[in-house]
């Protein structure tokens, strides 16, 4: 095992510079081309989400909503509670300026990979609505672009475990429950053994329902906890009003800081924010575009302005707010673990030394809604593959690396998800960036129609 981890390490630095240059330099590239109008309509896309205009007789299986919380439960929860604390652990608080930078170039990317999941999605008899990278890569380039569609699902398998969530919830276990509980002595590694277990037996009453059963779940899951989370974070930041702003000072100041002792100095605190901007909002990937191309719509581009939310709800906000109360309660500083333990450590300073114990209940839902939406992404990867239905020769493989992911090593975990994404960021942004023009003109002739109905 140390020899395959010593390897995932050596190949970090090439996943970091393909996250850079694709999402970053293909986002800058998608907003200039699209002269920054999606974001122009974000009201907009907040009134789409709304149900405002929605129509029971378009096409597809969920509602803009429904969509957008199962995309969004796979992104907000322990990569915007843990990945944002293991970003100012090995970079500063800096980091986050340069978390934010990518999540608003992330919204572009978003908009326009979710439309396209639209534009491009096929109905299929067994299956039911077929979409994602791999459709929108066959469909719109053209067969000879298949290759880079079985790129994207073979790295997929992968990409879409959900071992980092269960990894840092089981730490987060170990930090909060077992110390209460020590009565019971089965041994450290017995108790991650055990938690496992249980996370993928949850799991499996869920995964094993299919896309309806999933955004059922999540829809009830997901709102709630936000919201409880939210709360607060908002409570500490009342309670420590005159330190808000200080915070936010240091987090500007910090992000230029030419002088920083991160490993590889200035442009490697832009890379880990890079990094994590993209592990936590999932820009660039292509998983959203699986969910999203189920939504009950008959324009691409209005589930691509919803698409465009998800980003700035679960980094712009969730990041932001738990990077602030980490600052302010001074965890940053005490912090000796890469992980969930720094977050856990600003909750119980500043909730009276309840807040673990609250942070625990909220990461607990966080982890089950992400690991109940990440089966659904493997499942359509292997089944294109194969195609056929492979829901659940997958989903009882994905049921198998949640029981190993316990007990796996922090590290491991981050470098095997950070280097499958980099790899699933290169097929499906060059597909993004070589159609983005047909969406371009769709938006156009969509917004020119807005404009005259108002009229």
């Amino acid at each position: 095992m140390k020899t395959v981890s010593d390897f995932i390490s050596s190949l970090i630095p090439f996943a970091e510079w393909i996250m850079l240059i694709f999402v970053v330099g293909g986002g800058l590239y998608l907003a200039i081309h699209s002269r920054l109008l999606p974001y122009r309509y974000f009201r907009h896309a907040v009134n789409i989400t709304r149900g405002k205009y929605d129509n029971q007789d378009d096409p597809g299986e969920v509602s803009h909503i429904q969509a957008l919380s199962a995309a969004v439960a796979a992104t907000v929860g322990l990569g915007n509670i843990s990945g944002v604390a293991i970003a100012i652990y090995k970079g500063g608080p800096g980091v986050v300026f340069w978390i934010w930078i990518t999540a608003i170039i992330g919204m572009c990317v978003k908009f326009y990979s979710c439309s396209l999941a639209v534009m491009y999605r096929d109905n299929d008899d067994e299956n039911g609505i077929l979409s994602g990278p791999m459709y929108y890569i066959t469909q719109g380039i053209g067969k000879k672009a298949k290759p880079l569609a079985i790129f994207f699902c073979l790295a997929g398998l992968i990409g879409f475990l959900a071992v980092f969530t269960v990894n840092q919830f089981t730490q987060t276990f170990m930090n909060v429950v077992q110390p209460n509980i020590s009565i019971v002595d089965v041994g450290v590694a017995n108790w991650k053994w055990i938690v496992g277990m249980v996370c993928a037996i949850i799991t499996s009453f869920v995964v094993f329902g299919g896309l309806k059963k999933i955004t059922k779940v999540t829809t009830a899951i997901v709102p709630f906890m936000v919201l409880l989370y939210l709360i607060a974070v908002v409570f500490i930041m009342i309670m420590n009003a005159n330190q808000i702003l200080p915070s936010l000072g240091i987090i500007f100041s910090e992000a230029f800081n030419l002088n920083t002792m991160v490993q590889g100095g200035f442009w490697g605190m832009v890379i880990l924010g890079v990094r994590r901007a993209v592990f936590s909002n999932e820009s660039g990937l292509g998983s959203a575009p699986m969910y999203h191309g189920q939504s009950k719509t008959d324009v691409p581009v209005k589930e691509g302005l919803v698409a465009m939310l998800g980003p700035f709800i679960d980094t712009i906000v969730v990041c932001t707010l738990t990077a602030v109360v980490i600052i302010i309660s001074g965890a940053h500083l005490e912090a000796e673990s890469n992980g969930i333990l720094m977050t856990l450590i600003a909750f119980k300073k500043t909730l009276f030394g309840y807040g673990d114990v609250l942070l625990m209940i909220i990461v607990s839902s966080f982890a089950l809604s992400t690991m109940f939406t990440y089966s659904y992404y493997g499942t359509k990867c292997l089944s294109f593959l194969f195609k056929s239905n492979m829901s659940i020769g997958y989903n009882i493989f994905y049921v198998v690396t949640i029981i190993w992911a316990a007990v796996a090593s922090v590290d491991f975990v981050l470098n095997l998800i950070d280097l499958a994404y980099a790899l699933m960021c290169i097929p499906n942004m060059i597909a993004v960036i070589y159609l983005a023009p047909r969406i371009t003109k769709q938006m156009k002739l969509y917004t020119n129609t807005l404009r005259q109905k108002e009229i």
